[in-house]
Order: structure tokens, then sequence, then C-alpha cells
């Protein structure tokens, strides 16, 4: 093997080290599995083209090429939509199987980001939702955020401060702990399966919130809805109780969720949002495209 390619062969396998904090780094910023791994590439072939000369902190700096990627790409979406953004948009999930350990005893991961809060990250503005995310999330320096967005520093920091108080007013609050998560979710399933309308609606919160992503090519349709309330979203889990039956719990992100195959095909996702025992939001995708994208865990 030439020099050449033992270094190129070192390169490979220094940026591999850092690729799953990379990927992170993208999906938070994305919302999209897709896109944070073209993100996550297109940081490589940068680097590739770069070197490592110069570079003192690899990591630091392929975190900030890859949110400077992910940031053009925010910015490409702003400018491309030319309406607000739908309130059925459900970002993708990442799905885990429920480890062989009663989930009860087991932490869920702790690097996770709940699909609530990229459902909140979506309302941000895109320096914003970069400030947030690389400051808060993985504690990158302001000044070097700075150069990212060509701001100050002090811009900076207005920022992430207003990101941050965006986020903190609306992401919903969630019981953390997986029993009384499965515990909410399996009356759910149960009430749906047995067609108890009552059932359904006692564990669904008074103001319960329904988010459903069906795709773009439906949205606006039924398919595609939000729904709030407890007697609402009853009758819409009645509808879809086929679905429900056919479900498996899941991890969801940071907690339990729903997955949904029907004759061998994934019909859907659901992950909520639990407090004091009743759910109080659930984030429904069941668009086929990027339902087929997902890897789907093993029982």
């Amino acid at each position: 093997m030439s020099p050449v390619d033992v270094d190129k062969e070192l390169l490979a396998r220094r940026f591999e080290e850092h690729r799953p904090h990379l990927r992170a780094v993208a999906y938070r910023m994305l919302g999209s599995l897709t896109e944070a791994e073209d993100a996550v590439q297109e940081a490589w072939l940068r680097l590739g083209r770069t070197g490592t000369d110069g570079i003192d902190n690899l990591g630091g700096w392929l975190t900030t090429v890859t949110g400077r990627i992910c940031l053009d790409l925010l910015r490409s979406r702003t400018a491309r939509r030319e309406q607000p953004m739908d309130e059925t948009f459900v970002p993708d999930p990442v799905l885990r199987p429920l480890s062989q350990v009663d989930p009860e005893q087991e932490a869920l991961h702790a690097d996770s980001v709940g699909v609530a809060l990229l459902v909140v990250l979506e309302h941000l503005e895109p320096d914003e939702r970069l400030a947030f995310v690389l400051h808060d999330m993985f504690a990158v320096p302001f000044d070097d955020i700075a150069a990212v967005v060509e701001r100050s520093t002090a811009a900076t920091r207005q920022l992430a401060s207003r990101a941050r108080r965006r986020v903190r007013d609306r992401t919903p609050s969630s019981d953390p702990d997986p029993g009384r998560q499965r515990k909410a979710l399996d009356a759910f399933r149960a009430a749906a399966r047995g067609g108890d309308f009552e059932a359904l609606v006692a564990v669904l919160h008074p103001d319960v919130v329904l988010r459903a992503d069906a795709g773009a090519l439906v949205r606006g349709l039924a398919a595609s809805k939000t729904l709030q309330g407890a007697r609402a979203v009853a009758e819409s889990a009645l509808m879809f109780a086929r679905y429900t039956a056919a479900a498996r719990t899941v991890v969801v992100n940071d907690s339990l969720g729903l997955l949904s195959v029907v004759d061998g095909r994934v019909q859907s996702v659901m992950s909520v949002t639990v407090v004091d025992g009743r759910i109080t939001g659930m984030y429904i995708l069941a668009d086929p495209d990027r339902l087929a994208r997902l890897e789907i865990p093993q029982d």
C-alpha cells in the first residue's frame, strides 16, 4: 500500500470515529435521517478536499462543517417554502427494539432527542436552530458558531437565548419513566383493540393533541391532520384501530411508542408524551415513502 493510500485509510478511520456524533448533530438540525446522512457524507467529502493540515481539533472542525452544511439546507428549505410549515409535519423517528431487560429497569438512550422537541425545532429560524443545537446540545463555543452564521459572538448568544426561550415555552412536558409510558400505551392499545371509547377517553388527557403526517402528497386530506381533545382523538383512534391492533411497542427516539406493521408493511410509527399516566401528545408518521426508508427493529 502506497503512503498516499495509507494516509487516506487513516483519514477515513479517523472520520468514522466521529460519524455517530456528526449524524446526531445533523439529525437534530434537520429532523430527517436521509438528509442527515447526506450532510455527514458531504462533511467527509469536504474533509477529503481539505485534508487535516492546520486542523488542531478534527472533531470540532467536523462538527462546525456539518453545522454549516445543515444551515445551508435549512436556509434552502425556508427559501422554497411559500406557506408556513404544515402543522401535521412529524420528523423522521429513530426506532430501536425494546431491550431484553425490562424497560422499567433500563435507562433510555441519553443522547436521544424526542420527536416532540424536533417538532419545536422545526419552528425555529435556521440560524436560531444552529445556535441552539450546537451550543445547548453539543457545547460548541459561541465563537465557533458565530463564524458559521457570520454574526458577532454577542449576536450569536442572543440567537441561542431566543431559541432557548421558544423551545422551553413550546416543548410539552413528558414523564421520562419507561414503565409509566408503557402502562399508558398498553391501556391505549387495549382500549382501541376492544373498541372501548370511554376507556380511550380515560387514558387521554382532556387537551391531548394528535399530529398525523401521511406525507406531502396527501396533506390537507383526512389522512394528515391535527386533532385536539380526548373525545376527538378517541374517535380517530377507533377509526384506525386495525393498525393499533397490529402495533408493537418499540423505542421511538427517547421514549416508548408503537410500530404498526400490517401484511408485512409498516403502516405507521407513533410516539407519545405522557403526563400523570395519561397521553398528552401523539405524533404519528404514516408517510409511506418516509416509512420505507426507516430502519425497522426486529422483535
